[in-house]
């Protein structure tokens, strides 16, 4: 009986499986850490394996490096994916460890994602890395600060990777293009494209360059423009996990561009982010933070502008509502600054947090009973409304004992500058009613004494 699939073409191997480098030299980017000189050089050099953490975006060469030493150190590789693995995968990959020593072979472990591991199997590691059994190598795009145990931590170099740079990528690029296809041409305009669809990432780079070279040559396409990669390629989405480092980081650049006054950065990063598959909702929520935070009473203006974009893209939806989200941003960017209210907040939390609970004094207290009012709640109590000035000169509202505590200071910028010269006027008429006390006060002393 002949074989089903006799006479099929073998399974084409990827592109990316073809190009992965067989050597250090081979591998683009990265000179900060493989350049003459530079730590993960020597480490190859010294033919002396030791445990480490790779961090870095996606497909920036952490699994690559990982091979590499076991080739360059002559040791059996073993791979773990945390995603996937459990107790009884790390039980095995021991057991193979073992078996190898046995035979006079030693072991790199390498753990992909190893921040996915909890802490429990993190230590399952220890033993037998303070043991030299294996030589654990860990993979995670997120900051091992957070992600991995600070036992395991303190066992292993943490070696940063970084995302390929323009140079790299395009050295990259023609790379892939002579592996997949040399007789392919490549508009400038479409190397820009695959460039920035990869953002970075190399292994996507060379997933986009085969998809391209399939889709030109089915349309029978050379040379390849930038629209034809537009249309090859669905909408990308930039890198980054909604809930890791490179997400909050770029929220804190949001941040603080608003806070520099910098509407073009703003902008940027809004986009960014946006692009990137963001929550347009978080977005604005962030915003409103912004307006109370680091705006505050310069511009009261600019929380109203901040809630009227979140309720603008509640009802518009994308893209409409996205350019209300860019207005409040590029208002808020120029509007004039002040952290009073937030510092005289904090300041604030922190008081009564930690002091005793002080009584309201009875002059402020509601008074809706009989009784109440037989025990003097609210007695004497001035009604602003009917003092000159609206203002009740003198008036006391902290409770008794408490010196003022000064939280609030405006700024000399925006509408908090009007605040700050009204905050005056009103202290001098706190000052000039406490002065008429006080010569109230003497008159009446003689008098008593004389009666």
């Amino acid at each position: 009986m002949s074989d089903l699939f006799e006479g099929a073409e073998a399974p084409r191997v990827p592109l990316a499986e073809r190009m992965r480098p067989t050597s250090l030299d081979e591998v683009v980017g990265q000179r900060h850490l493989l350049g003459p000189g530079k730590p993960l050089r020597l480490a190859f050099a010294s033919r002396k394996p030791h445990s480490m953490i790779l961090w870095g975006p996606p497909g920036v060469g952490k699994t690559t490096l990982a091979r590499l030493m076991a080739k360059g150190f002559d040791a059996d590789f073993i791979a773990l994916s945390a995603v996937f693995s459990g107790v009884k995968e790390i039980r095995e990959a021991i057991q193979q460890a073992q078996a190898a020593r046995a035979r006079g072979r030693h072991t790199i472990l390498f753990v992909d994602e190893v921040h996915r591991f909890n802490k429990a199997q993190q230590d399952a590691f220890l033993p037998y890395v303070e043991q030299g059994l294996v030589t654990l190598i860990g993979a995670t795009t997120e900051n091992p600060s957070f992600e991995v145990n600070s036992a395991l931590l303190s066992r292993a170099a943490v070696y940063v990777l970084e995302s390929l740079d323009a140079e790299a990528m395009n050295e990259l690029l023609e790379r892939a293009r002579l592996t997949a296809c040399p007789t392919l041409a490549l508009e400038d305009g479409a190397r820009e494209r695959l460039v920035g669809f990869a953002d970075g990432d190399a292994r996507r780079l060379i997933n986009i360059v085969e998809q391209v070279q399939l889709a030109a040559e089915t349309a029978g396409l050379n040379p390849v423009d930038a629209e034809f990669v537009d249309q090859a390629l669905s909408r990308n989405l930039r890198r980054f996990d909604k809930g890791g480092e490179a997400f909050f980081d770029q929220i804190s650049a949001l941040h603080k561009s608003v806070r520099g006054s910098d509407p073009d950065a703003s902008l940027y990063w809004l986009c960014r982010m946006l692009d990137g598959g963001a929550d347009p909702l978080y977005l604005g929520r962030r915003l409103i933070r912004m307006a109370v935070e680091d705006i505050g009473l310069a511009d009261p203006r600019a929380l109203e502008i901040a809630l009227n974009a979140c309720n603008t893209y509640e009802r518009l939806g994308s893209p409409e509502g996205e350019l209300a989200l860019a207005q409040a941003t590029v208002f808020m960017a120029c509007a004039a600054k002040s952290n009073a209210v937030y510092k005289a907040y904090n300041a604030a939390r922190q008081f009564v947090g930690r002091d005793q609970s002080r009584p309201v004094p009875l002059h402020l207290r509601n008074a809706p009973t009989k009784l109440m009012k037989g025990l003097g709640y609210g007695k004497a109590y001035r009604y602003a409304h009917d003092e000159p000035e609206a203002y009740a000169a003198g008036e006391r509202y902290l409770p008794e004992g408490m010196a003022a505590p000064g939280w609030y200071r405006p700024v000399p910028r925006g509408m908090e500058a009007k605040i700050a010269d009204k905050l005056a006027r009103l202290r001098q008429l706190d000052e000039a009613a406490a002065a008429r006390e006080g010569m109230e006060g003497r008159e009446e002393g003689p008098h008593a004494a004389g009666s």
